[in-house]
């Protein structure tokens, strides 16, 4: 009798082990959670499903204010589009160059990928010198039937565990 009682209490500690699992990878993700501030950072974008059974064909990432350089990773079987936007003012960028222009969009096109797998979609990009700030990078998984769109920001107070439809984050720490 005992075995059988132990059994149960492990499959059901398992099964809310996948429940939460399975709400922490309900939208776009970014990883890693937490970067040093002023550096360079592969972050990988994770599209977990599509939309509503439907294959992904696209994923736009805007990319927030304070990153100076940005370049995103080639997937096979998709075509990536870069889209720039000019800066009010030159700032110092890395290297010590003057910097104009940043990239504000990145976009993949292509697959599918079914909605029953999953993929990251890389960028490598220079940190704002920020530590203690949070960036967030809206994103938008077009599908072959229709779109999700995580681009919710939680506002001052606001507990971001309480959106619906949150942008991915990075927490910017200090770097040692």
């Amino acid at each position: 009798m005992r075995p059988a009682r132990l059994w149960i209490g492990s499959a059901i500690a398992a099964a809310a082990a996948m429940a939460s699992c399975n709400a922490a990878l309900a939208h776009v993700t970014v990883q890693p959670a937490d970067a040093p501030a002023d550096s360079y950072a592969h972050l990988a974008f994770t599209v977990p499903h599509g939309c509503d059974g439907s294959a992904t064909t696209a994923l736009r990432i805007k990319l927030p204010d304070g990153i100076l350089s940005a370049k995103p990773q080639m997937k096979p079987g998709w075509k990536v589009e870069i889209k720039s936007r000019k800066l009010d003012a030159p700032v110092q960028g890395p290297h010590g160059k003057s910097v104009t222009d940043v990239v504000d969009e990145v976009a993949w096109h292509g697959g599918p990928l079914p909605d029953n797998l999953y993929d990251t979609f890389g960028l490598i990009v220079r940190l704002p010198d920020k530590a203690g700030q949070s960036l967030y990078f809206p994103a938008v998984q077009e599908c072959e039937h229709g779109v999700e769109r995580w681009i919710e920001i939680p506002s001052a107070g606001q507990d971001a565990d309480k959106l619906r439809t949150p942008a991915p984050v990075v927490r910017l720490k200090a770097s040692h």
